[in-house]
């Protein structure tokens, strides 16, 4: 459909009122493999403006076209007398889906992709303070997966909320594991990752700090930074006066 973008000057009476006569009509065939269980299927759909009117389904006993609406009728009927045009449906599942499943079979099976594992609260919040922790599994294959919570080395059953493993579109997934929590000071929450694209289980910490003890450290660790700077400031002005 090639559709003509015009001004409204440039068109005379009765291409206006042709373009406002005109009618859009959608014609889709949807053919799909499936696979369970190393059982496959071939499902062949007809559909009209949205409207599924014919189909062709091999794990039906009859083999045969089947009239969805009563626009599919006559064209059912007509199909299924030809019979190298049936045939081909009725192959399909050996020639379409067996034929490339099993190749792609085996790329997936082999494939295997390590999670990345991040581990935050939800919110910055205080100690003693309700709050959700949580761990960001990303980018792993395939997509069965084991995600633990522990409590200073004690397993956290309750309080857990997760979501199912989500597809990124690129033969990867991600999924989320929350642990509902109220820190106290010293506190080591645990989330433990076992996946098969792993010799063992990845851990990822996080430690239940104060806000004075957060200061302390930023503190410090600032304090490092600024000492390192000065020491390679006063190296490279001895260097040049060298």
């Amino acid at each position: 459909l090639k559709i003509l973008s015009l001004s409204p000057s440039a068109l005379s009476p009765a291409h206006t009122l042709f373009l406002l006569l005109i009618e859009l009509y959608l014609y889709q065939r949807r053919s799909v493999c499936y696979e369970l269980n190393r059982t496959h299927r071939f499902l062949e759909q007809y559909v009209y403006n949205r409207e599924l009117f014919i189909q062709f389904d091999s794990d039906s006993t009859a083999g045969v076209f089947v009239a969805e609406s009563e626009l599919g009728r006559e064209t059912a009927k007509n199909w299924n007398i030809q019979k190298e045009f049936l045939e081909l449906r009725r192959s399909a599942v050996d020639m379409v889906c067996k034929h490339n499943f099993e190749p792609d079979e085996g790329f997936t099976l082999q494939r295997r992709v390590q999670p990345n594992v991040n581990v935050s609260p939800s919110k910055k919040g205080h100690l003693q303070h309700h709050n959700l922790l949580v761990c960001h599994v990303s980018d792993f294959y395939p997509g069965h997966i084991q995600v633990r919570w522990f409590l200073n080395g004690q397993e956290e059953t309750a309080g857990v909320l997760s979501t199912n493993p989500i597809h990124n579109g690129d033969w990867t997934f991600q999924m989320l594991v929350m642990l509902e929590m109220t820190p106290q000071q010293g506190d080591v929450y645990t989330c433990q990752v076992e996946h098969p694209s792993l010799d063992g289980p990845v851990t990822v910490e996080w430690k239940a700090q104060s806000d004075s003890a957060q200061s302390k450290m930023l503190a410090g660790v600032g304090g490092f930074v600024l000492g390192f700077v000065a020491l390679g400031v006063s190296l490279l002005l001895r260097f040049r006066s060298r």
